[in-house]
């Protein structure tokens, strides 16, 4: 790279299974990455882990800008943006914790958090699809499931910073599938990569015959399941249609909620599958999806750049907000 970059940020964002960390330009480019494992068995362990990835990145990646203006971390769970704190990563593992403070007074830079979808949606309404709708609704679907709502231009937050949790949406009557909130049901554990596992591993016993290769104690991938699928695999094709009968029903409860134009998905189910994609919008009903103008749309960013870019974002923010890097962008 031959250019001279001035400013950067450095973005963390907080996975189930790994913290990616990278420089990111204030424009959203991105210079670098480095992943690292996650451990988000409470939130002192996670946020000691991205301590230690942000050491372990400045002395083995060398800054490609001339400076770095700030710091943006996007972590599972409750996040209060303003503040920079920290609440929850969920409701047994709850530690209120500042994370801005914590920080700031780590590593002397500007420090701006949220929840990890928040900030896939702030990429998204800045420098994605948000250049050409104010109504849009960001739904990702990767280990979990949850969304991002911006109506009339405004993401919404909610009263207690947990709006958007829609895995816990029942979509499903009839199901004996339990998920962790205690409702059965819920398209979380019926859609989501986890779910996904889960859904085979149990159904398992009721095909006598599979193409699928499964491994003693290593999840069976989205995409493994959707290939099988589409090859005629009985096993995997139940899966994949009532994963895809779940997240239209989620799409069309969550249309009829906020009216929007335009309905993103992100996240790693989803990523590069046209054939999922297509069983999605199979079920999904003409008459309720007949505002949604600019329909249903992949992200504009890859699966790994939108979270990041978007805690990039969260930490340019904080550093304009701290007098640094306004007008950078």
């Amino acid at each position: 790279m031959n250019r001279e970059i001035p400013t950067s940020i450095l973005a963390i964002d907080l996975g189930g299974t790994k913290i990616l960390l990278g420089e990111v330009t204030p424009d959203g480019e991105i210079l670098n990455t480095k992943s690292y494992p996650s451990d988000t068995t409470s939130q002192a362990i996670a946020l000691e882990g991205i301590i230690q990835a942000i050491h372990d990145y400045k002395q083995t990646v060398p800054f490609i800008a001339k400076k770095q203006i700030a710091i943006g971390i996007g972590l599972v769970g409750r996040v209060d943006h303003t503040r920079g704190i920290w609440f929850e990563i969920e409701p047994s593992k709850s530690q209120e914790t500042d994370v801005k403070q914590i920080i700031e007074a780590s590593f002397k830079l500007p420090c701006g958090i949220d929840n990890d979808v928040a900030c896939a949606t702030r990429s998204e309404q800045i420098l994605g699809w948000g250049t050409l709708s104010d109504n849009f609704i960001y739904l990702n679907i990767g280990t979990g499931i949850a969304a991002g709502f911006v109506v009339n231009g405004e993401y919404i937050t909610g009263s207690h910073f947990n709006a958007g949790e829609i895995g816990h949406m029942v979509v499903a009557l009839n199901s004996e599938v339990l998920c962790g909130c205690g409702r059965k049901g819920c398209v979380e554990r019926i859609a989501s990569g986890l779910g996904l596992h889960e859904r085979i591993t149990s159904l398992r016993h009721q095909y006598a015959f599979t193409s699928l290769l499964m491994e003693e104690g290593v999840r069976v991938s989205a995409q493994a399941i959707f290939t099988r699928a589409e090859a005629g695999d009985a096993l995997c094709s139940r899966v994949s249609e009532e994963a895809a009968q779940a997240l239209a029903s989620t799409i069309m409860n969550l249309v009829r909620v906020s009216d929007p134009d335009t309905i993103i998905l992100g996240g790693g189910v989803v990523a590069n599958n046209s054939y999922f994609l297509s069983r999605i919008k199979h079920y999904l009903n003409p008459p309720t999806m007949r505002f949604v103008t600019n329909g249903l749309v992949m992200t504009k960013h890859s699966t790994a750049e939108a979270g990041l870019v978007g805690a990039a974002l969260v930490g340019l923010q904080a550093s304009q907000a701290n007098g640094n890097g306004a007008g950078e962008r």
